[in-house]
């Protein structure tokens, strides 16, 4: 029963990250952060990109436990905020609010830590999701389970910007917008999912605590 559960928990961390992180979105940027690169520099920079991102992200996973106690925050309240934040970032890209490439960055002779690895890969939304997920782990499995889903997503995302180049070209402008509102429908569904979350574990503590 308990490895089922971290299995399920895995399944969620997995395509809430991956919604969130939606590297198939990040491939058009990331060619356009690397004009006239070699397949073997933007791997070199594919992969120091998501060391960074994997880096940061491991980070706010082992410490969420700590700033929680730090600052008093409750699983609910996180999950409450962080419920709004992948809302209003799923439905800005619904909307087609569009990540433009800023001309400094462009510019960047090195762009993969900044702004590939942070914030284009672990970005708030990736941030927030990991914190919220690090909240609804009761023990070490379900840790583990988050771990691998972190791992999971960054070597996908990894695959996904080394094949960018061929990836953008298959999809063109169409398929790019397409699975762009795809992802973003999904960040919103989930975003409602966590608030509905928390907002009914505040309520169930209020009704028990009124008897």
């Amino acid at each position: 029963m308990l490895a089922t559960r971290a299995a399920q928990f895995a399944l969620l961390a997995f395509s809430s990250l991956f919604a969130v992180i939606n590297p198939i979105s990040a491939a058009p940027i990331f060619v356009s952060l690397t004009p006239g690169a070699t397949g073997r520099a933007r791997r070199r920079i594919a992969l120091r990109a998501c060391l960074a991102a994997a880096g940061v992200l491991a980070v706010f996973a082992a410490a969420g436990g700590a700033i929680f106690a730090f600052y008093g925050i409750t699983v609910p309240a996180f999950q409450i905020a962080g419920g709004i934040i992948f809302t209003v970032l799923g439905i800005g890209g619904v909307q087609d609010h569009r990540a433009e490439v800023d001309p400094e960055d462009a510019r960047r002779a090195d762009p993969s830590v900044v702004p590939l690895g942070i914030p284009l890969i672990a970005g708030p939304g990736a941030i927030s999701t990991v914190m919220v997920l690090i909240g609804q782990t009761p023990d070490g499995l379900h840790r583990l389970a988050l771990a691998g889903a972190i791992a999971t997503n960054i070597l996908l995302t990894f695959l996904i910007l080394v094949g960018s180049p061929s990836i953008v070209e298959r999809l063109g402008e169409t398929g790019q917008r397409i699975v762009s509102k795809i992802m973003a429908l999904i960040t919103a569904v989930i975003g409602v999912q966590f608030v509905i979350n928390g907002a009914t574990t505040v309520l169930r503590d209020i009704i028990q605590g009124g008897r």
